[in-house]
């Protein structure tokens, strides 16, 4: 495993396209649900442990050479919002295209073809950890750094929030991370043999309906 790998993947201004969804931050604040550092930590926390949780272990499963297809159909089966699962997409087509350019493998070309109009980012970013060398336990932990890391930094831009405040969420969140990105790994584990069922498919209702209706904003500043 190369460390040097893991903070670039995990670094937020590798190319994957990130910066342009808020995680549904944008939605949450608008509504009144994030207003300042406590809200922001209320929702990352949340998010963290269902839509994280289910992305980290996702990835976690890709990393470990799962049947890309399966984990796909599995990634479908758990984002009932098409608003979400259009946003998942094309977070795939452009971190694959990312990583295709970064890490060169034969297996990120056979997705890229299997997949043309982008794969499950949470699936893409595990076969990208596996073209970097990196295994389960690390793509669980990009993935369940990126479920908060964005939603903060958006609220940022939103809210005009302190960006020193929000980096101290994510940093009280650091036990949280760790756990997930360990309870993904190990379900990862257990799908080599049970299958894609045996992944997390924590729910997040909230998260998916306001996906939905940010999706018909007239004027919006993030894409989700």
């Amino acid at each position: 495993m190369s460390l040097a790998a893991l903070l670039v993947l995990a670094d937020g201004r590798f190319p994957a396209g990130g910066h342009a969804h808020s995680g549904g931050a944008e939605a949450a604040c608008k509504a009144g649900r994030i207003h300042d550092a406590a809200t922001l930590e209320q929702f990352c926390r949340g998010r963290l442990h269902t839509a994280g949780l289910t992305a980290a272990g996702l990835a976690a499963a890709a990393a470990l050479g799962l049947d890309p297809a399966a984990l796909d159909a599995a990634a479908d089966a758990r984002t009932p919002s098409p608003a979400l699962r259009a946003a998942a997409r094309r977070l795939g087509r452009q971190l694959l295209r990312a990583a295709r350019a970064t890490w060169p493998a034969a297996e990120l070309d056979a997705l890229a073809a299997a997949f043309p109009r982008g794969a499950h980012q949470p699936v893409v970013l595990g076969l990208a950890a596996r073209a970097a060398g990196l295994g389960a336990p690390e793509a669980a932990q990009v993935a369940a750094y990126e479920s908060v890391s964005g939603p903060a930094t958006a609220t940022v831009r939103l809210l005009g929030l302190d960006p020193f405040e929000a980096s101290a969420v994510l940093a009280r969140l650091a036990p949280d991370l760790d756990a997930v990105a360990a309870r993904a790994a190990g379900a990862a584990e257990l799908a080599r043999t049970e299958g894609a069922d045996a992944l997390p498919a924590a729910s997040s209702p909230l998260l998916e309906i306001a996906a939905q209706a940010h999706a018909d904003w007239a004027v919006r500043l993030f894409a989700s």
